[in-house]
């Protein structure tokens, strides 16, 4: 596996947030397809949950009409669908990125640390 950035996030990646993206890829699990970078609610209450996607298969991970289920303690919180033509990952590459869950999509709580994300359905390009 190799960790590589998209061209917008590796231009705008501040060196302590870089740093720690890479000591989450070299602590994830094999079994793992998402690692918790980060979450946040921001000023227009859009939940954003940032990850290290993981793609240890031998093709190109793509998301296209993919559904994600974002869970805390065992409460669904969040579902929504993601088309994403800008987020190619290569085979056995990981790659952060931050996935929105606008207001009105999500169960409101006061922390949403330690949450897991899912997919329901990854479609890959061959």
């Amino acid at each position: 596996m190799q960790l590589q950035y998209e061209k917008s996030w590796d231009k705008a990646l501040a060196s302590v947030d870089r740093t720690r993206i890479e000591q989450l890829f070299l602590d994830a699990k094999k079994s793992e397809n998402f690692t918790a970078i980060r979450e946040a609610v921001n000023h227009q209450e859009t939940l954003l949950i940032s990850v290290l996607i993981h793609n240890r298969s031998e093709k190109t991970l793509v998301f296209a009409q993919t559904s994600l289920d974002y869970e805390l303690d065992g409460q669904h919180i969040a579902t929504a669908l993601f088309t994403l033509p800008q987020l190619k990952i290569p085979p056995h590459t990981s790659m952060p990125w931050t996935f929105l869950f606008p207001k009105g999509s999500y169960v409101r709580c006061d922390s949403y640390a330690g949450g897991t994300l899912s997919w329901t359905n990854a479609h890959q390009i061959k």
